[in-house]
C-alpha cells in the first residue's frame, strides 16, 4: 500500500506494490481493436443500479468479456451470483472521476508532485489514456446471496484506499467470510479469463492494456469504443 504523510513538506517515495495501470508496462502497450461490440448485460447477468445512468451505459460490455462472466457464473457455488455495479464508461464521467480523486489527494497530501499525484490517483481510477472502462472492457462487480443481500468482501464496492485503510487491495487482509467471498469471486473471474487490478477486488477486465501485461499479450484487443 501506498504511504503518504500528512505532514511531510516534499514530496512522498511511493511504496512498492501491485503494477498500476499508469505504469510504462501498461501504458506502452498497443492496442489491436477487434471491433467487437458493446452488448447490454441486462437479462444476462444481475445488475445493481446503484450507478445506474439515463442511457444506460453503466450495463454494457464487450461480448467477450460478457460472454467470460456467464462463464464464471456458471462456475459460483450454488447460492452465490454475480451482480454488475458498473461497465462501461463514457469518457467525460472517465475523465472527472480521475480528477476529482486526483483533487482530493491534492488536498489531503499537499508536498505531492503532480507526477506522483497521477500515480497516486491510478491506484483507484484509470487515467483516461489507458482507461479500460471506457473500452467497455472492465467491470466492477460483486456477489450477492439467493436473498438479494451482497455478500460480505471486506469493503464496498469503489471504497478508496484511504476510506479502506488499503483493505480495498484485493490481497488486503480482510475477515476470514472476506476472504473466503473474495476467493470464490476470483477463483471463477480467473478460470473464466479475467484478470483483477490489485488495489480494487471488485475490479475485473478482459482485453485491455492491463489484461495484455498480466498474460504477456502482445496487444490489447479492445479500446475506447462509444456506446
Amino acid at each position: 500500500m501506498l504511504d503518504f504523510p500528512r505532514d511531510r513538506s516534499t514530496a512522498p517515495a511511493l511504496a512498492e506494490g501491485p503494477v498500476l495501470i499508469s505504469d510504462p508496462r501498461v501504458t506502452s502497450i498497443g492496442v489491436n481493436e477487434c471491433g467487437e461490440k458493446l452488448s447490454d448485460v441486462r437479462g444476462r447477468l444481475r445488475v445493481d443500479g446503484r450507478l445506474a445512468d439515463p442511457d444506460g451505459a453503466y450495463a454494457h460490455l464487450r461480448e467477450g468479456l460478457l460472454a467470460r462472466l456467464e462463464e464464471a457464473q456458471e462456475r459460483l457455488p450454488a447460492g452465490c451470483h454475480l451482480v454488475v455495479v458498473e461497465g462501461y464508461r463514457p469518457p467525460a464521467l472517465q475523465t472527472k472521476y480521475f480528477e476529482e480523486y486526483k483533487d482530493e489527494l491534492r488536498a489531503a497530501f499537499p508536498g505531492m508532485s503532480a507526477a506522483e499525484l497521477h500515480v497516486a490517483a491510478s491506484r483507484y481510477v484509470s487515467p483516461i489514456e489507458v482507461a479500460p472502462h471506457t473500452a467497455g472492457a472492465a467491470v466492477d462487480l460483486t456477489l450477492y446471496g439467493d436473498d438479494g443481500v451482497e455478500l460480505d468482501m471486506g469493503t464496498p464496492v469503489n471504497a478508496t484506499p484511504e476510506q479502506s485503510g488499503g483493505a480495498c487491495y484485493t490481497a488486503a487482509p480482510v475477515g476470514a467470510e472476506a476472504r473466503r467471498n473474495r476467493d470464490v469471486l476470483g477463483a471463477a473471474l480467473e478460470a473464466a479469463g479475467l484478470v483483477n487490478y490489485p488495489t480494487e477486488w471488485w475490479h475485473w477486465s478482459y482485453g485491455d492494456r492491463y489484461w495484455a501485461m498480466t498474460r504477456s499479450a502482445p496487444a490489447a484487443i479492445y479500446g475506447p469504443v462509444e456506446l
